[in-house]
């Protein structure tokens, strides 16, 4: 094997190194991306996920009031004007 042999492959090598390498950064800097895009979609959605359970818990609480405040008649009781 001759030294022009060697440096062809040494060549050949790295260059495959260097697409390797190029190709990973690509994949990185995707997966980045990714990962940015689906933390602004899971912070909305936590966001939103507390303004729904604020607005459950207010008509929660409506609705016990208005139990509370409901003057709980008998299923067959006639209404007074009979």
């Amino acid at each position: 094997m001759s030294f022009s042999d060697v440096n062809n492959d040494t060549q050949k090598r790295v260059e495959a190194l260097e697409r390797r390498s190029d190709d990973l950064e690509s994949q990185l800097a995707f997966q980045e991306e990714t990962i940015e895009t689906l933390n602004r979609l899971v912070t909305a959605q936590n966001q939103e996920l507390q303004t729904l359970h604020k607005h459950l818990v207010l008509l929660a609480e409506r609705l016990q009031q208005m139990r509370d405040n409901h003057d709980e008649q008998p299923i067959d009781e006639r209404p007074p004007h009979y």
